[in-house]
């Protein structure tokens, strides 16, 4: 029997899983929360072998639970069920460590498949999900900031503009521009604020 825990933010939507899991016979849903925090605290009572996770929550976000379920519930399966697939959300989900990432238009043949293979150890990716991964793997520019890309990073992150940074690194201010499209493309964003946030989620800026 495959010990499942629904966490979801809306009521409603835990019901509505609560119910398509209801008549399953090897599928038994042993808790809900409302939100990350809560299933962290409740993670060791309730020993599930696959959580079902939404993403944006209050509190704590799925991506910041699932990291967390890796040290409080490690034999725990972390399935992502969201409305949202951008890259900016796939990526920190599957980082944190869930097995797999699903969007809420799914079927319930297919969620019934998905805590399956989640139970097993195996991954399991809506189709835009793959395509972000896959994107993520492929592009060519994808790695560590060198140093000066660093600098040129905590410039912007404390407010210079593109002149000022040129001023400080003694360089050129086109090449202040080159250096923050390489921030871009290695950061996965498009403008200097997203690379701000995603520099200090890399802990990257100080």
């Amino acid at each position: 029997m495959i010990r499942l825990v629904i966490v979801d933010d809306h009521p409603i939507v835990r019901g509505g899983l609560r119910d398509t899991f209801a008549d399953v016979e090897d599928i038994v849903v042993v808790g809900e929360a409302g939100d990350g925090a809560e299933v962290i605290e409740r993670a060791r009572t309730l020993a599930p072998d696959v959580v079902l996770m939404d993403l944006r929550m209050p509190r704590m976000d799925g991506a910041a639970a699932t990291a967390a379920l890796r040290e409080q519930a490690p034999d725990a399966r972390v399935l992502i069920l969201t409305t949202f697939d951008s890259e900016r959300d796939v990526l920190p989900a599957i980082e944190a460590g869930a097995i797999g990432y699903l969007l809420k238009d799914a079927l319930p043949q297919e969620l019934m498949r998905a805590v399956r293979a989640a139970a097993r150890g195996e991954s399991v990716l809506a189709p835009s999900a793959t395509q972000h991964l896959m994107g993520q793997v492929r592009r060519p520019s994808a790695g560590a900031l060198t140093d000066r890309e660093k600098e040129v990073l905590q410039l912007v992150a404390n407010g210079s503009s593109n002149r000022e940074a040129a001023t400080a690194l003694f360089i050129g201010e086109a090449s202040i521009k080159t250096h923050l499209q390489h921030i871009y493309d290695k950061l996965g964003v498009r403008d200097r604020a997203s690379a701000v946030a995603e520099g200090y989620r890399r802990r990257l800026l100080t």
